[in-house]
């Protein structure tokens, strides 16, 4: 039984055949977080990569906009193959380097380097949304993640509720989603695709097959470039193609995967959503309806904040090290403070002390979200210390000699740098790469660029998962 809000009347399915499973995929996220900081840039075509300066030769495209991408701009392309396809917008300023009289306006766009610390930032606000809509969430990417809402909804009013997850991504963090839902998780991979951006597809229980069927091999979940080349060889252009084919030959050319790939052609996919180990850290989040100056709701909110994150722990079980807080200033700049501990601890009222403590800096500053965030934690049993025994730090010792970081980078989240999150292992142009392909087996695309840790409430502390929001 779960502890979150569920429909009346609906009963668990143990055998798992009516599942509902939630893809949420955001759009060109890297462009996203980029038009959050320049609102300026929305509707603009938008290229955030490296190696786009004058001079450079060496770069790649990270994630390019759906503007962009009319010009034949892509995500993994050469930055130079980029250029040449939509100049910079700069090059119409006579002083650039690059400039160019004969460019229109029109013809060109906006590039920006990539800003790991900030998206993973924005990424743990979708996160801490995630995990609000489901107990269950398998946090694939910095972009990207799965969700088993079984508990939540019901089939027949399931878009209804992914809708509401959408809504609610949009409205507190300002970023947009696709969302497929599906009873597997590959067939809600493949849907949160089919209608791109801010799209919202349901695949119900008995549709699957008939979903599936007239896609290209190249959308089966796990398949590639190589994988697709190889199946198109062997006659099979389409899902319904496989579904019916033979499976000998697909085990004999492609091995176990070959068996995997026909099942899921046919819409078998038993694996459950199941996050990927213990969370590095909780933290939660709140934004203001406009930056304020006042000190006291700034610290209502924070005694807020740092009670639930407490209450969190103490519910996993979780002993922490770090208490940290953050103050988004504006226009965009994250602002993050902590403090270490000699020993675990698990102590509402001196996480709320210490939290207050940190955020003192910022009391008399116009502040748009605060958040607050507990890590290093410890699930093993260990002797608790005791709030006297921290005494000293809540009132300004620091145990280390000098145990706050700081940062003031035009974005980091909490704790930035402290725990590796989702986006520490995507690689730095891996926003939308599908990895999968010939030597990838059917779920690379989940593991590829994924981490360790399931906190979905935090990204730039230690940010990184929601994986790749695409």
């Amino acid at each position: 039984m779960t502890d979150g809000p569920r429909l009346p009347g609906i009963e668990t399915d143990d055998d798992g055949e009516d599942r509902i499973v939630c893809h949420v995929d955001a759009d060109c996220f890297y462009a996203s977080c980029e038009r959050l900081r320049e609102p300026e840039l929305r509707g603009e075509p938008v290229v955030v990569g490296m190696g786009y300066e004058p001079g450079d030769t060496i770069g790649a495209v990270a994630t390019a906009s759906y503007e962009a991408r009319e010009f034949g701009v892509e995500s993994a392309q050469a930055i130079s193959s980029a250029l040449e396809r939509l100049p910079r917008r700069t090059a119409l300023d006579e002083d650039a380097e690059d400039y160019d009289p004969d460019l229109e306006p029109e013809e060109t766009g906006h590039y920006r380097p990539v800003d790991m610390d900030y998206y993973e930032s924005v990424a743990g606000a979708v996160r801490e949304i995630l995990h609000d809509c489901s107990d269950t969430v398998r946090e694939v990417s910095i972009d990207e993640a799965y969700l088993d809402v079984t508990d939540r909804t019901a089939w027949e009013v399931a878009d209804g509720f992914a809708r509401h997850i959408t809504d609610r991504i949009r409205r507190e963090v300002g970023v947009t989603v696709s969302v497929g839902v599906a009873p597997t998780m590959s067939a809600a991979k493949i849907a949160s695709d089919f209608d791109k951006p801010d799209g919202l597809t349901v695949v119900r229980p008995g549709e699957v097959r008939e979903f599936l069927a007239p896609l290209e091999v190249d959308l089966l979940h796990g398949v590639g470039p190589v994988t697709a080349r190889a199946l198109r060889e062997m006659g099979l252009e389409t899902a319904g193609d496989v579904a019916t084919t033979d499976p000998g030959p697909l085990v004999e050319r492609f091995g176990e995967r070959g068996r995997e790939l026909y099942d899921r052609a046919r819409g078998d996919d038993d694996r459950r959503v199941e996050p990927k180990g213990e969370p590095k850290s909780f933290s939660r989040e709140s934004a203001f309806a406009e930056p304020v100056e006042k000190p006291k709701p700034k610290y209502e909110q924070i005694e807020t904040l740092a009670a639930a994150v407490a209450d969190r722990a103490q519910r996993e079980g979780a002993l922490y090290r770090t208490v940290g807080v953050k103050a988004v200033t504006p226009p965009y700049d994250v602002n993050t403070r902590e403090r270490s501990l000699p020993g675990p601890i698990d102590d509402p009222e001196l996480v709320d002390r210490i939290a207050r403590d940190l955020f003192t800096e910022f009391e008399s500053e116009a502040v748009r979200k605060v958040g607050v965030r507990v890590a290093n934690l410890e699930f093993a049993a260990a002797d608790q210390a005791s709030l006297d025994g921290w005494e000293g730090q809540a009132n300004g010792q620091r145990a280390d000699g000098d145990g706050t970081a700081e940062t003031n980078a035009a974005d980091g989240g909490l704790a930035a740098g402290n725990d590796a999150g989702v986006g520490d292992e995507t690689g730095s142009t891996g926003d939308e790469t599908n990895s999968s392909d010939e030597e990838s087996d059917s779920a690379a695309d989940e593991t590829a660029s994924a981490t360790d840790g399931r906190d979905s409430t935090t990204h730039a502390e230690g940010q990184a998962s929601l994986g790749d929001f695409s």
